[in-house]
């Protein structure tokens, strides 16, 4: 599914994965996970891919009873997540620099990221062992 690439489009967003995952009866926990990590990426590719309103995020979700794979694409700036460094968790809130904790708690949440530059599309894919 194609969404506008706005936050007010969230609840839209997870509600389409939420029924993907309905399909295949996937655990509570997944789905949690699964939920966070979406908000993470689809908040960032609204916040961030385009420099002004009318830009779209497409929503693929394959979902079988041992695996969840969510692609999202945007035809935003080319931008890899997965290159961005880890925040250091080990300091206090006030020495650590804004932002990148979304990426970071979509990495350690899903089992698998990658992330391609191809067409003019960002095409971020996380997958989830169920």
């Amino acid at each position: 599914m194609v969404f506008p690439a706005d936050d007010k489009n969230l609840p839209d967003v997870l509600e389409f994965i939420g029924r993907c995952l309905d399909s295949i009866s996937c655990p509570k926990k997944a789905r949690i996970q699964i939920g966070i990590s979406v908000e993470e990426v689809f908040v960032n590719i609204s916040h961030y891919a385009y420099d002004k309103p009318g830009g779209s995020v497409t929503v693929n979700v394959e979902a079988t009873p041992g695996m969840a794979v969510i692609t999202l694409i945007d035809t935003g700036f080319p931008f890899d997540p997965l290159k961005k460094n880890d925040p250091d968790i080990t300091l206090s809130l006030e020495e650590r620099p804004i932002g990148g904790l979304g990426v970071f708690m979509a990495k350690n949440l899903m089992d698998e990221m990658t992330y391609e530059y191809k067409d003019g599309q960002n095409i971020l894919t996380m997958r989830k062992h169920l």
